[in-house]
């Protein structure tokens, strides 16, 4: 037992283990340098050898994998997401996504796990979360947009050094069930058009249906953007829904968007979201005149208005010039559904219609992917199953009409099995 309790020196950087005076037993492992440039030396205790030699390996471990926390105080999650939110996100993404992220992090995730310590927090942890969460109501989808907010989070927490691992990572992340695309059918699509025919702003539901453009970018579109000649059009930005900070001097106790001195806090049009947004697109060439006939009845719209309009150059303004809210935008939409006589939907589902016509007509999917500005395949993926079941079906109706009738026409004494010969007709 005395030879145990002797210490040993190790040479320099070399992790030690003893006994200490206290009775525990103590290891210390150099996992690298300070921003002093002095040795980076760890310590852990533990009741045993056995358990103390267990967590200088581990730190090893780390040490090689590059993954040790670095030394100062813990972070807790709430103070690490509170520091992301307000920090590090904003310089990264964009006015909508920051909406996204802030919902997660203030209402689901600090209330939920912010007291752990972030060093300390398990996937476990994360998955009973999850479960608490849908128990409570939460939509699957709601589940799902936390848990790829805290994932992001958490990332930038591992490449900074302030975690090893990301729990997030190993977690269960919620089922979400497949949404089904659900587009218009050419007949309703036909329907629509006239239906919006008899509408002032009949030419942005054909840019809609036939372009396949979000509804963001529809209402940031400027004639600056629209080439009528050439029959294109760039998209380069996109119109935000507004958010708001209090503008009153003392805490009114209203949330920001009902402060009676609000100001908006967000930009009203910012670049698309991604560079794949920012896109080119061919205007068909009913859509050039249906967009000219736009323009003289906007310009006559502007002369009667007088000084109450305002020119944003915008293609789709209201009746005084001004970008309409999305809210606006999307009550439209649905009347124009209520007097076309057509099944309801979301504003979405245009765009959806747009790149299902443009998958069956065989466009190859690099080019759809162009025209409708996504960043990956995976959006013309979730396409894919039912543009399969269009062509199996005309498919379907081909062999219907043309083999069947063959065999109608067919002698009974010909039953030699071979196969006869397509002929056109002339």
């Amino acid at each position: 037992m005395a030879e145990e309790k002797k210490r040993t020196r190790q040479p320099n950087g070399r992790s030690s283990i003893y006994l200490g005076k206290d009775g525990k037993w103590h290891g210390r492992v150099t996992v690298g340098t300070c921003d002093d440039g002095k040795p980076d030396r760890r310590h852990v205790e533990r009741k045993t050898r056995a358990e103390v030699t267990a967590a200088v390996r581990e730190l090893e471990k780390q040490r090689d994998a590059k993954t040790v926390r670095k030394p100062g105080k813990p972070w807790t999650v709430t103070a690490w997401l509170t520091h992301w939110i307000e920090n590090v996100a904003p310089l990264a993404v964009n006015d909508n996504t920051m909406v996204g992220y802030r919902v997660a992090v203030r209402k689901h995730l600090i209330p939920g796990l912010g007291a752990h310590r972030l060093d300390k927090l398990k996937p476990e942890h994360i998955e009973v979360f999850y479960a608490k969460m849908q128990a409570n109501g939460s939509k699957p989808a709601t589940a799902h947009q936390v848990h790829r907010t805290f994932r992001v989070a958490l990332n930038e927490a591992v490449r900074r050094g302030h975690l090893g691992k990301n729990p997030v990572q190993l977690a269960k992340a919620p089922k979400v069930g497949d949404y089904e695309v659900e587009p218009y059918t050419v007949a309703e699509v036909q329907r629509l058009l006239k239906a919006a025919g008899q509408s002032r702003n009949s030419a942005r539901w054909a840019v809609a249906l036939a372009l396949g453009l979000r509804q963001g970018e529809v209402l940031g579109l400027k004639w600056e953007d629209v080439d009528l000649d050439a029959g294109f059009l760039m998209v380069r930005r996109s119109r935000h829904r507004p958010q708001y900070a209090h503008g009153c001097a003392e805490p009114c106790g209203r949330k920001a968007g009902y402060c009676p001195q609000k100001r908006r806090s967000n930009p009203e049009t910012s670049t698309t979201k991604s560079r794949a947004g920012r896109r080119a697109v061919g205007l068909p060439e009913q859509l050039v005149d249906l967009l000219r006939a736009h323009r003289t009845a906007q310009e006559a719209e502007c002369e009667a208005a007088g000084a109450k309009w305002v020119d944003g150059g915008l293609v789709f303004p209201d009746e005084h010039g001004r970008s309409p809210s999305h809210r606006t935008d999307w009550a439209e939409w649905k009347a124009l559904l209520a007097e076309a006589k057509i099944r309801d939907g979301r504003l979405h589902d245009a765009r959806h219609t747009a790149a299902t016509v443009l998958l069956i007509l065989g466009v190859p999917e690099r080019a759809v992917m162009g025209l409708m500005g996504w960043s990956t395949t995976a959006m013309a993926a979730r396409y894919q199953h039912m543009v399969d079941a269009v062509r199996s079906d005309v498919a379907r109706q081909v062999d219907g009409l043309i083999w069947k009738a063959e065999e109608k026409d067919r002698p009974n004494g010909d039953d030699d099995g071979a196969a006869g010969a397509v002929v056109p007709a002339n």
